[in-house]
């Protein structure tokens, strides 16, 4: 006799993950609109998506996973982002880093007001400010190996600590990105003036610093 009791399974995981991505975009809908996270209340989120606040609670553990889950789709992309760009390649180098920055304002222009609610959550909520952080980390370990390999390649100064720069560049370019995407409207020209400047902060103050000596 054929067994069917994977079928129910496959049924209420299927509407789980459909209650779920609605009640992430309700969210976003309501931050567009002009709502605080923190202000939003989960009895609002679960009528706006349709589901008791007992179901909501099934599906999120609290308001903290709610915005854990957002941010996690936020940075989704961001960190292939110039995966592939290399500091000596021909059609690399300043272009390729300016480009790669430009691609991700433009990422984060789409979600601008969850951009905001997750650095806001952030600055009250460890857990998520952990979050945030070890995401970065990875940016920050990726660009300490590229300085490295740069300085044994006798291209960059060798008088400047990999992992030092790195965190410079990481923490100060998420600051400029999220304080221009946030405060600015939606212009492709202005974002790429924003993403050249970084380029070359970048470029010619770490990637290609002169030597002291």
């Amino acid at each position: 006799m054929a067994s069917t009791t994977r079928r129910p399974s496959t049924a209420a995981a299927g509407r789980r993950a459909a209650a779920e991505a609605r009640t992430l975009d309700v969210v976003e809908r309501l931050l567009a609109e002009g709502a605080s996270f923190t202000e939003l209340s989960v009895e609002r989120i679960a009528a706006e998506a349709g589901l008791s606040r007992s179901t909501f609670y099934l599906y999120f553990r609290d308001k903290t996973e709610l915005i854990l889950r957002l941010a996690a789709s936020l940075k989704s992309g961001i960190f292939q982002v110039g995966v592939e760009w290399r500091a000596d390649g021909i059609a690399d180098g300043l272009e390729g880093l300016a480009e790669a920055y430009l691609q991700i304002i433009r990422h984060y222009r789409r979600r601008p007001a969850t951009y905001a609610a997750v650095l806001e959550v952030a600055g009250y909520d460890r857990t998520v400010r952990d979050a945030l952080q070890a995401g970065q980390q990875r940016f920050i370990d990726r660009i300490a190996g590229r300085l490295a390999r740069e300085q044994r390649a006798g291209r960059t100064s060798p008088d400047f600590d990999p992992e030092r720069a790195a965190q410079v560049m990481a923490w100060g370019g998420e600051q400029v990105i999220a304080r221009h995407v946030i405060d600015t409207e939606d212009d492709l020209e202005e974002d790429t003036r924003i993403a050249n400047e970084l380029a070359a902060a970048h470029w010619h103050g770490t990637y290609r610093r002169p030597s002291s000596t």
